[in-house]
């Protein structure tokens, strides 16, 4: 199992609707994609303040490379990774991508 996560600082001032549907969007991606198991995604609710500004993120379990590799092609994942890039504060700077085998 491969797990995708992903933590945004997302600019000041973005709107929490737009947040909202780009995880929605994201999420939705599991109908398309075989091997998505599933998405999990919010704002951090850690008490120890060491997010760096980085207050958002998601987490998708794949099956395997294949998947997540299929993930990474989809025409839809590549549209919704544009949209995130523009909403993060410095652009990709404002994005942190770590996959974990498991």
């Amino acid at each position: 199992m491969i797990r995708h996560i992903v933590l945004i600082k997302f600019k000041s001032g973005i709107d929490q609707n737009v947040i909202d549907s780009l995880f929605d969007a994201l999420a939705d991606l599991g109908r398309e994609i075989a091997g998505m198991r599933g998405f999990d995604g919010g704002v951090s609710v850690s008490p120890e303040n060491l997010e760096q500004g980085f207050r958002h993120g998601f987490c998708i379990d794949f099956d395997d490379e294949t998947a997540r590799d299929a993930y990474l092609a989809h025409p839809t994942h590549q549209a919704l990774g544009a949209e995130l890039v523009k909403a993060a504060e410095g652009e990709i700077s404002g994005l942190m991508v770590f996959d974990l085998a498991m």
